[in-house]
């Protein structure tokens, strides 16, 4: 009986160990956008979108890049109006995406 209590704890403890990190999380499935960072002057014009992901699989590999200012990079933005994120999750650990979007001109 000791042995399944440890091996319990590690299992739900592993289950909080996951990539994608929203405000609230299920623990079968999530799907959530939550608001990031905004330019406070409220200048710039939200002509363009973009949006990059990181992707965990399993708990063991991440893959992509979520920074935003690669993001504005690759698609051509050059004054940031909003960046805002948003989480995927399936079963918690079976499969996590984060994601970043990037909005301006």
């Amino acid at each position: 009986m000791n042995q399944f209590f440890k091996v319990s704890i590690v299992f739900l403890l592993s289950l909080q160990l996951h990539c994608a990190v929203g405000p609230v999380n299920g623990l079968i499935y999530s799907d959530t956008r939550f608001a990031g960072e905004f330019n406070s002057a409220n200048d710039v014009k939200y002509e363009k979108e973009g949006k990059s992901c990181l992707h965990n699989f399993f708990g063991l590999i991440t893959l992509g890049s979520a920074s935003a200012g690669r993001v504005a990079q690759n698609n051509g933005i050059k004054r940031i109006a909003l960046i805002d994120h948003s989480t995927l999750n399936v079963f918690q650990i079976l499969y996590g995406r984060y994601c970043t979007h990037v909005y301006g001109e």
